[in-house]
């Protein structure tokens, strides 16, 4: 029988998650065994372990589902009330941020993978499409982010004056212009390649 099927304190203490932790750090635990440290108690007759596995088994095991979804979405689970509900939404939104500060005390911003970290954390959970200007100083470190347009992309909306006139009256040294499929499919569309080549030319 799984050891979720045990209160807590019934286990021994060698498998009790906030010993494991003590014991053998964060990076060692499961997802379950995370969240139901910041659960702390179960309901009646279910640990706080069991509760943090229904949690994960309602996201499809995806912390990024999870981390997402709305208080009333994590609320329904049983044994998670609107306190925990909040507490667990506090803890990916804190998460998030910290994502981000790492990235914002980046000296440089030139590196492609590290601005697809930057922007995939900041619109990670967002659910239309958003056109960022990043703004970037002559040592390429990032001196404002930008937000063009939310919405699905036009060349219309797109126009070269609301992109580069932030840029302008910042006194930026380069540009780098991103934006976020949250279908999460990389691919370009026809209107991302048309959109692209236009403000390459006005540049």
């Amino acid at each position: 029988m799984s050891s979720t099927n045990y209160l807590i304190a019934d286990l021994p203490d060698t498998e009790r998650p906030r010993e494991r932790m003590l014991r053998l750090g964060a990076d060692a635990l499961s997802d379950g065994e995370l969240l139901a440290i910041l659960l702390r108690h179960g309901t009646r007759g279910k640990s706080a372990l069991a509760v943090a596995a229904d949690l994960l088994r309602t996201f499809e095991g995806s912390l990024k589902r999870l981390a997402g979804a709305q208080l009333g979405e994590i609320n329904k689970i049983p044994g998670i009330g609107t306190v925990k509900a909040l507490e667990l939404s506090a803890a990916f939104a804190l998460a998030k941020r910290l994502t981000l500060e790492n990235c914002m005390q980046q000296p440089k911003m030139t590196n492609p993978e590290f601005v697809a970290q930057y922007i995939r954390e900041k619109l990670r959970q967002r659910e239309q499409e958003e056109f960022h200007a990043l703004l970037l100083d002559t040592r390429m470190r990032l001196i404002r982010d930008e937000v063009i347009t939310i919405g699905l992309l036009d060349r219309s909306l797109v126009h070269a004056r609301e992109v580069f006139a932030p840029a302008i009256s910042r006194r930026a040294n380069a540009i780098v212009l991103v934006h976020n499929h949250p279908s999460d499919c990389p691919q370009p569309s026809e209107a991302d390649i048309r959109i692209t080549r236009a403000l390459k030319e006005s540049a």
